[in-house]
């Protein structure tokens, strides 16, 4: 079972692949977020990692299942179920300007893939707990790859 990485160049490239695949129109298979509001929520998520967004604390009860689902992703190497909810800082309901948003997204995964090269990525996540290098070349594929197969690509 391969385990894809945003740390893999290959994987990385067919993440910009497919964001440039995105057309204004890409209706949404499921979810209330359009394109555009995906495209800003990827980007918040990314930006967490590089601190420049921080999650509040979460109580001991959600940080236990946050530590079982990233074993449970990881282990099984199975998809983000739809619809989970997320912190309120990442929920994206308002109107933006896709060209904007991908622009902006696609800026900020190589800022991400400098923090990686650089060895700056943090140890910790709020909700996953102590986190490794591969960790978070894992899970952001994985997120990533959850919302772009919301829009069909």
């Amino acid at each position: 079972m391969v385990k894809k990485s945003l740390h893999n160049p290959e994987c990385f490239e067919e993440i910009i692949t497919r964001i440039h695949l995105l057309n204004k129109n890409s209706p949404a298979v499921w979810g209330k977020m359009n394109v555009c509001q995906m495209m800003r929520h990827c980007n918040h998520v990314l930006q967490v990692p590089l601190g420049k967004i921080k999650l509040p604390e979460i109580n001991i009860l959600f940080a236990a299942i946050g530590k079982i689902t990233k074993w449970e992703i990881q282990v099984f190497n199975n998809g983000i179920p739809r619809n989970m909810p997320t912190f309120q800082k990442l929920i994206i309901n308002f109107e933006c300007d896709f060209e904007e948003e991908k622009e902006n997204l696609l800026k900020t995964l190589e800022e991400y893939r400098t923090y990686y090269r650089n060895n700056n990525l943090p140890e910790r996540h709020v909700l996953f707990g102590l986190m490794k290098e591969k960790d978070w070349g894992f899970l952001e594929y994985k997120h990533l790859h959850h919302h772009l197969k919301q829009f069909n690509v």
